[in-house]
């Protein structure tokens, strides 16, 4: 959903279905059902704030920031969601972390043999000493992957979009961290891949490897975390 105009007193709202949204739709069986929705800011630039004050930058924000129109693609439809806090005098949001073998500098690289599972740790973090806000610790993590080259072991996902991205939601490990976050771990494991879908998905210099983006969003906290994955044809 989008807010199309906001130069006159009209509000003008553009709403479509998601994939999956069209998808229960389609089933006519009373499945569909709206309960919930969430909103979001992925269009505005906050560094307008930092460079002309608050006020003068809200302004700036309010009257120039371009809208985005309403996208099917739910992967897509709302990057950086909205959260709602009671407490007045939270001052830090967390953020989430990972940790793997064979990961580095958020690339986890991965074969079709040998290293064709790797386990994947992801737990909330938070700078200074002070611990996570109840109202931020994340029960659930939503993980996105591509779907023609891996799956997350012993899980089935929710959805897979028309892109063949999958999504999966985790429950959160039953440990705490020190600063009183909680964490998941699962198995990434690739599918089997041909070879005609190396020469196809293979990268533009490099047809032995094929490269995707995974992604792990916190469900309370809203905080998320991008890597890229390579997965190297076994020789």
């Amino acid at each position: 959903m989008g807010f199309l105009d906001h130069s006159t007193n009209s509000i003008i709202v553009d709403a479509v279905l998601t994939d999956i949204g069209r998808k229960l739709l389609a089933r006519n069986d009373g499945s569909f059902s709206i309960a919930k929705f969430s909103l979001g800011d992925d269009e505005v630039d906050y560094t307008t704030i930092q460079k002309y004050g608050r006020t003068v930058g809200k302004e700036r924000i309010e009257k120039n920031t371009p809208v985005f129109e309403a996208q099917t693609n739910a992967n897509i439809a709302l990057k950086h969601p909205l959260i709602s806090l009671s407490n007045p005098t939270l001052v830090r949001l967390p953020s989430v972390s990972l940790s793997s073998a064979g990961l580095s500098s958020d690339t986890l690289s991965m074969d079709t043999s040998t290293n064709s599972r790797r386990s994947i740790s992801v737990e909330q973090t938070i700078s200074s000493t002070i611990t996570i806000d109840p109202e931020l610790r994340d029960n659930r993590f939503i993980v996105t992957i591509p779907n023609r080259f891996l799956q997350i072991e012993g899980q089935v996902p929710v959805f897979v979009d028309v892109n063949d991205v999958a999504q999966y939601v985790l429950a959160a490990d039953g440990t705490r961290t020190a600063q009183e976050g909680t964490r998941v771990t699962f198995n990434l494991v690739t599918r089997s891949i041909t070879a005609s879908q190396f020469s196809v998905y293979g990268t533009s210099s490099n047809k032995n490897v094929i490269e995707g983006v995974a992604n792990v969003r916190g469900v309370s906290s809203g905080a998320e975390k991008q890597f890229l994955i390579q997965i190297t044809k076994a020789t």
